[in-house]
């Protein structure tokens, strides 16, 4: 099982004006949940045991956008700084793709991919999904399933953030930066309705509410 940072229901989390916060969102924003820092202190660790089980073989890292550019970026930084500093090397490329999901009366999930190269080119290749946060599950799921199809080498998950929620369907990623409560969280990339994705330091608990944010619809992961 992933080893993670687990981040408890009842953590009382560091004050707004001890961090530089944009006054457009203060009165959105609850507390700051985990800084900085400590989210550059466990990519550092995931992208040291990613190379460990992936490395000897070239890498597709393929980023979730949108929430995931920001972590996406942090890590392939790790990664590529490992690559520098050690007697091997993994050959490392990039793609992005965005996932839609939609439902309806006859499926409770489906999944539609934009964007990148064909999943078919992926046939035969170590595959890293690089994802910002899992809740249900259940998107990634059946992104796996599509993958699966295009007969990849190897596919590894990692997401920074795993929910701790009822609804998750009991899908965990081979990577876990952290487990946090099921709280509604913004920053560093992580967005609400498209708003907040501008808090690029820290993970927040936010008080945001969809009167305020309504021009955009919020997808679940």
């Amino acid at each position: 099982m992933a080893s993670y940072l687990q981040i408890a229901d009842d953590e009382k989390g560091h004050e707004l004006d001890l961090f530089c916060v944009p006054r457009h969102y203060e009165n959105d924003l609850e507390k700051v949940i985990i800084p900085h820092g400590l989210i550059m202190d466990r990519t550092e660790r995931l992208a040291r045991d990613i190379i460990r089980d992936m490395g000897g073989h070239h890498i597709v890292a393929l980023c979730v956008l949108k929430g995931g550019y920001k972590f996406f970026a942090d890590l392939l930084d790790y990664i590529k700084a490992l690559n520098q500093n050690s007697d091997k090397s993994v050959p490392l490329t990039v793609d992005f793709i965005r996932v839609k999901s939609y439902c309806n009366d006859k499926s409770t999930n489906s999944v539609k991919v934009i964007g990148g190269d064909e999943l078919s080119s992926l046939s035969g290749k170590n595959v890293l999904i690089v994802e910002d946060i899992v809740e249900t599950g259940r998107t990634m799921q059946t992104l796996l399933s599509l993958l699966s199809e295009c007969n990849p080498k190897m596919v590894k998950v990692v997401s920074l953030l795993v929910k701790r929620t009822p609804r998750s369907s009991g899908y965990r990623p081979d990577y876990i930066g952290f487990e946090v409560p099921d709280a509604f969280l913004v920053g560093y990339a992580l967005d609400y309705n498209e708003y907040f994705r501008d808090l690029s330091v820290s993970l927040l608990q936010s008080t945001a509410s969809d009167e305020k944010y309504e021009d955009r619809h919020f997808m679940t992961q």
